[in-house]
C-alpha cells in the first residue's frame, strides 16, 4: 500500500491558505457544471495568489487543468471517476461504516454536529446530497477550521484510501486529495492501522435500509446520478476569505 501523507505542523500552510485550498478543493471536487467552469477563472487566479506550498500547489495545478478541459469531457471524467465506483466514494462515512445501520446514525450525528457548530446543511430530500459528502464538508472545514480540521482527521483514513484509489486510477481528481491532505497534520498510527485495515477487509457491509436517509447513492439499489449534488453546508463565494461567525 502507498505510504500514508507525512505532512508535519511545521509544514502546514497558514489559516488563510488552509480555508482557501479547502474551499476550492470542495468547489473543484463537485460536479463540474456550467457554475462551476464561470467560476474555474477565479479558482486559478486566488490560487496562484497563495504563497507556494504542497497543499496550493496540488489545487492550482487541478484548477489550471480543469479550466483547459471542455466542459463535457470533464463532466464525463467526474461521474466515470465518482460515480460508479465505490472505492473512490467521496461519501465520508461510507469509508468508516460502509452499508450498516450505524452509518444512518453516523449520518445524523453528523449533521447534528454542524447544527452545534451553529451552521445548517441544506441538503434537498430530492437530491443524493448527503452530511458527509466531502464537498459540503471541505467547505465546512473551510468556515469552521478548528472543528473542521477535527472531522477531517477523524475521517483521515479514509481520505488517505480515497486519495490512494484516485492515484492508482491516474486520474487528476487525486492531487485535490493530495491538496486537501496536505492541510492536515500527519496521520496518526491509529490512521494508518485503520487505513490498513480498511485496504484489507474494505468497510462494513449490511443489507439493510438506512434510515432516516434511506439507500445510499453509490449502492447497488442506487446508482449515484450523474448530476450535480443539490444542497450544502454553506454558501459560501470563493474566495472570500473565513471571517466572522456563523450565520
Amino acid at each position: 500500500m502507498r505510504r500514508l501523507g507525512d505532512a508535519s505542523p511545521a509544514a502546514l500552510p497558514g489559516p488563510r491558505e488552509t480555508a482557501a485550498v479547502r474551499q476550492a478543493s470542495a468547489l473543484l471536487l463537485d460536479y463540474p457544471d456550467a457554475d462551476l467552469r464561470d467560476r474555474l477563472p477565479l479558482i486559478v487566479e486566488a490560487l496562484a495568489s497563495l504563497p507556494p506550498h504542497a497543499s496550493r500547489d496540488a489545487a492550482l495545478a487541478f484548477a489550471s487543468r480543469a479550466a483547459a478541459t471542455p466542459e463535457r469531457e470533464l463532466a464525463e471524467h467526474y461521474v466515470a471517476t465518482f460515480d460508479q465506483q465505490n472505492r473512490r466514494c467521496l461519501h465520508l462515512t461510507w469509508w468508516t461504516d460502509g452499508d450498516t445501520r450505524r452509518r444512518g446514525m453516523a449520518l445524523v450525528r453528523l449533521k447534528e454536529r454542524y447544527r452545534t457548530a451553529g451552521w445548517s446543511f441544506d441538503g434537498s430530500a430530492d437530491t443524493a446530497e448527503l452530511p458527509d459528502f466531502l464537498p459540503a464538508v471541505l467547505e465546512f472545514a473551510a468556515r469552521d477550521p478548528r472543528e473542521g480540521t477535527r472531522l477531517l482527521a477523524e475521517h483521515r483514513a479514509g481520505l488517505e484510501l480515497l486519495r490512494i484509489a484516485l492515484t492508482e486510477a491516474a486520474t487528476p481528481y487525486a492531487l485535490l486529495l493530495d491538496a486537501v491532505c496536505a492541510t492536515l497534520p500527519g496521520p496518526t498510527p491509529a490512521d494508518e492501522a485503520q487505513a490498513r485495515a480498511l485496504a484489507t477487509n474494505g468497510p462494513a457491509r449490511e443489507d439493510v435500509g438506512l434510515e432516516p436517509y434511506g439507500p445510499m447513492p453509490g449502492t447497488p439499489d442506487m446508482p449515484a446520478p450523474p448530476s450535480a449534488p443539490g444542497g450544502r453546508v454553506v454558501d459560501l463565494p470563493f474566495p472570500t476569505p473565513v471571517t466572522g461567525g456563523p450565520r
